[in-house]
């Protein structure tokens, strides 16, 4: 197997283990259910001025992401990936979004040694930032890509009792 198709393997691994993991708590301080708001325009506008400062270095100012995001550097890391309708951002609900972001890769996937550029924000973002600028990502999507993601987030909700 080539070296490349060995890391993209191994990311689609990592991924698959984030998946099955997130649903687990990990503070109490985090919302329930953390929801994201593509139409509230003061949320927007205060996730842009997020997203600029503190994600645009590595996602890219048009949410372009790094070149060759699926394949490691020497380092070891992957890079950043993009946030727009190429990603893979749109593939996961807003709770894991939202704790990826928070806590970072390697908490949720409880890997300690896991090699990533990704740096959690809980201490340096409060909440209500992490969910304006992943709400002003979103709202950069097209529309029929939003309306995937909220099937997604349908589908990952709680059966209500």
């Amino acid at each position: 197997m080539k070296r490349s198709a060995a890391y993209a393997l191994l990311f689609l691994v990592v991924i698959a283990v984030v998946v099955f993991l997130f649903r687990g708590t990990l503070a109490s301080d985090t919302p329930a259910e953390p929801r994201l708001h593509p139409d509230n325009t003061a949320m927007l506008k205060r996730g842009q001025q997020v997203y600029q400062a503190n994600c645009a270095a590595c996602h890219g100012t048009a949410l372009e992401g790094q070149p060759n995001w699926r394949e490691r550097d020497a380092s070891g890391r992957l890079p950043a990936p993009p946030h727009d309708a190429s990603g893979h951002t749109w593939h996961h609900p807003d709770e894991m979004l939202f704790r990826l972001t928070k806590y970072g890769v390697a908490k949720i996937a409880k890997l300690e040694n896991y090699n990533s550029a990704m740096p959690a924000f809980e201490g340096t973002l409060s909440d209500e930032d992490i969910i304006a600028t992943l709400s002003w990502i979103k709202a950069q999507w097209p529309a029929e890509v939003r309306a995937q993601h909220d099937q997604l987030n349908r589908r990952a909700q709680p059966a209500s009792s």
